[in-house]
């Protein structure tokens, strides 16, 4: 079991919860991806590997996964809502194309330092942000797909 997976493990646990053979099953699934990738996805990508979580399980699991801090859930508009694990990962924002789906991520410190001025400024203390910028990617303007 990954270092990931013990820690939801605890936090399951800590809970009163059960660490079911299922949400072991999903909680590493999520740990090795390094994409994106929502509930419904991550549902056929088990059950091709023969698991016998049910959907209800799968979303029930996602939401612990959330809540307990190792996974982030993403809104990418027109309700379309992926997963991603957070730890090791550094902070990052999304690039999301409005005519394929793809989803870039990346780094700017300057948007991290202009985030911290605002907040500053206006005497806030972020908990977290999420920034999203929609658009279209270099493949579906150029045809070169």
């Amino acid at each position: 079991m990954n270092s990931e997976s013990l820690q939801f493990k605890n936090y399951i646990e800590s809970k009163g919860l059960l660490f079911t053979p299922e949400r072991q099953c999903i909680a590493e699934e999520v740990f090795a991806s390094h994409n994106h990738m929502d509930a419904e996805e991550l549902l056929k990508h088990l059950k091709s590997k023969g698991s016998k979580a049910s959907r209800a399980t799968v979303y029930r699991t996602l939401d612990l996964l959330v809540e307990s801090g190792l996974v982030k859930k993403i809104d990418l508009g027109e309700g379309r809502l992926v997963y991603e694990h957070t730890a090791g990962h550094p902070h990052h924002d999304h690039l999301v194309c409005l005519k394929c789906g793809s989803v870039q991520e990346f780094e700017e410190p300057l948007i991290e330092q202009l985030q911290e001025w605002a907040c500053e400024k206006a005497n806030f203390k972020p908990t977290g942000h999420s920034l999203n910028i929609y658009g279209y990617c270099r493949g579906c303007t150029t045809g070169k797909r």
